[in-house]
């Protein structure tokens, strides 16, 4: 593909050479002759001055250097750089319909058409599996588990009894679905120790339409009821969300993070990287809980907070300037000491 090809098919405005061949895709400093690179924002505006990329998309207001032999300017590099990894990408793996001799698959289990089921793969009595789905190898699908038409479950997917996928579930590697939430009740003997006692998770996990969830993350089944995972939410690698949680739609959660039991998130609401949530809290639409931030409290619609207790972004932004305002005033204080002393 040609930079000018790439221009008219991005509908940007192309300034340079647009004959130059195009076939890959690369960060600012990473680029080779030959790839295409984007600017995202002005953080990576000086990283443009020295790309070898052959192209590179940058905003339509773009006023800066590039030492890129072609500029495309764009509404939105961002999202042009998604359409041109698609254009770009290596063509998918496509799995074939059919069942791997060594998969051990219970006599009323009932699969849709065009399914794919990947060796050493246990899938038990009572589930069923919507058309077209891929269950790639060693995957375990436990009793009455009932999956969407589209799914995809990686290697090493574990989905526990009776839990519900909707369609199009993505399930990364070692995703866990379903294991007993955390519950333990503390009873008294007699002879004055105590029996640590578990407490029946006789619940579910429910995921929505369109759910990704990252490698290594654990949804833990509800105590009654179900954990609901609304459609189209995108949870990622090494996540933990304790039992009874509820995710409304179209939100995310990123990685490392932990969602303590009976806590609700709104819809549209994103919990940054390694927070912690105490349970039985409710995050309200659109809010946001920021990266290694400590939630203890409910979160107000729209909201975004920060911070170990976490608290609004605006107070935890005034807290990081009060230092320099004490220093402020400590010199002014000083200032005010030596004039009056001269007095």
């Amino acid at each position: 593909m040609t930079v000018k090809e790439l221009s008219e098919r991005l509908g940007g405005e192309l300034s340079g050479d647009g004959s130059l061949k195009v076939c890959a895709l690369a960060s600012l400093p990473e680029a080779r002759p030959g790839d295409v690179s984007f600017v995202k924002d002005a953080k990576y505006a000086r990283q443009a001055g020295t790309t070898r990329a052959s192209a590179v998309l940058v905003p339509l207001d773009w006023q800066g250097e590039c030492s890129a032999p072609a500029l495309v300017k764009v509404k939105d590099p961002d999202a042009a750089c998604t359409q041109v990894a698609q254009w770009f990408a290596p063509p998918p793996v496509v799995r074939a319909p059919g069942i791997h001799p060594t998969a051990v698959i219970a006599e009323d289990v009932k699969l849709g058409r065009d399914v794919h089921i990947g060796p050493w793969t246990v899938i038990e009595a009572g589930v069923e599996i919507g058309d077209g789905s891929v269950i790639e190898a060693q995957v375990f699908i436990g009793q009455r588990v009932r999956m969407g038409e589209g799914c995809h479950l990686y290697p090493q997917v574990t989905v526990r009894e009776g839990c519900l996928l909707g369609r199009r579930v993505v399930l990364h590697s070692g995703v866990r679905i379903g294991g007993d939430g955390y519950g333990y009740n503390p009873v008294p003997r007699a002879d004055g120790s105590i029996s640590v006692e578990k407490i029946p998770q006789l619940g579910i996990v429910e995921l929505g339409d369109d759910v990704e969830i990252g490698c290594n993350t654990t949804i833990d089944r509800a105590r009654f009821g179900r954990t609901r995972i609304g459609n189209s939410t995108k949870i990622d690698n090494l996540v933990q969300i304790g039992h009874n949680v509820q995710i409304g739609d179209y939100s995310g959660v990123i990685a490392q993070a932990g969602v303590a039991g009976s806590t609700h998130i709104g819809s549209g609401c994103l919990i940054w990287a390694q927070a912690g949530l105490s349970g039985h809290l409710t995050i309200g639409d659109r809010a946001q809980v920021g990266p290694k931030s400590g939630l203890s409290k409910d979160v107000p619609p729209g909201e975004y907070v920060l911070g170990l207790p976490a608290l609004p972004k605006r107070e935890f932004a005034a807290t990081l300037l009060l230092p320099r305002l004490v220093e402020k005033l400590k010199a002014r204080i000083e200032a005010l000491e030596k004039v009056i002393g001269n007095g």
